[in-house]
């Protein structure tokens, strides 16, 4: 028997954000994105303030802090001038992310490992900020959710890219059987577990199947995508229904 754990859902509107900035329009805004979400069903709201600003923006983070009324998600690099921001707004949750950028999109997890100290210092700022929740987007790999451990941080938010881009059925269950591992190792490790990147209405299902533990995932690209043919509160229904039943 297939054993759900009860999970929240968190939309990503960067890229409600995206289109708007395409045009250098003031629409579609991210702000009424988020509230629709929300009337929806989404638990929450996550967003990715980057230091291009390429979609989320400054007023964007202000405005969002102001209407959203469940979890909001401040999502981050480690530079000094974004962690500021941060800490200034003071979201539930704050989830460092790496950030390069020439990348599309974010394309992997955090090197813990590499860059402990430094990030141990980040989550310790934003702790000391008052925020409750601060999680590191890592890979499905056991070594960096040890040194997750060892930052402060309270979450960690499982890159599931991998797991999503697989295209046959044996690499998809490698990578199935890394995220179950990884999210064992860090539930007895006293991590809340978070999961996002590339989950979508087709391979949700099988995620929750096998991966326990979690209690939160992030989705944005194919809500928003999807939202183009049958509106956005419908695109966010259907995926609450999804991840919650």
């Amino acid at each position: 028997m297939v054993r759900f754990n009860l999970v929240n859902l968190l939309i990503n509107i960067d890229h409600v954000a995206t289109l708007r900035n395409a045009r250098q329009e003031s629409f579609p805004d991210p702000i009424e994105a988020a509230r629709l979400c929300e009337e929806a069903g989404a638990d929450g709201i996550v967003f990715h303030l980057r230091e291009d600003r390429r979609h989320i923006n400054d007023l964007d983070v202000a405005k969002l802090k102001q209407i959203v009324q469940g979890k909001l998600d401040f999502e981050l690099s480690t530079n000094d001038s974004i962690v500021d921001i941060c800490c200034d707004t003071c979201p539930e949750l704050a989830t460092l992310v790496p950030e390069r950028r020439e990348e599309i999109t974010t394309e992997g997890g955090l090197d813990v490992i590499k860059y402990q100290s430094h990030i141990t210092s980040t989550v310790s700022r934003l702790t000391n900020a008052g925020i409750a929740e601060v999680a590191l987007f890592v890979d499905p790999v056991i070594d960096q959710i040890k040194a997750t451990q060892d930052t402060g941080a309270t979450c960690i938010e499982l890159h599931t890219g991998d797991f999503a881009n697989a295209t046959l059925h044996q690499n998809q269950a490698q990578e199935l059987e890394r995220l179950n591992a990884a999210a064992q190792f860090a539930h007895e490790s006293q991590l809340k577990i978070h999961a996002g990147h590339g989950l979508d209405y087709e391979n949700y299902r099988l995620f929750a199947e096998s991966v326990p533990h979690v209690c939160e995932v992030s989705i944005g690209f194919a809500v928003i995508a999807k939202s183009i043919f049958v509106g956005l509160g419908n695109a966010v229904a259907e995926m609450a229904q999804l991840v919650k039943h």
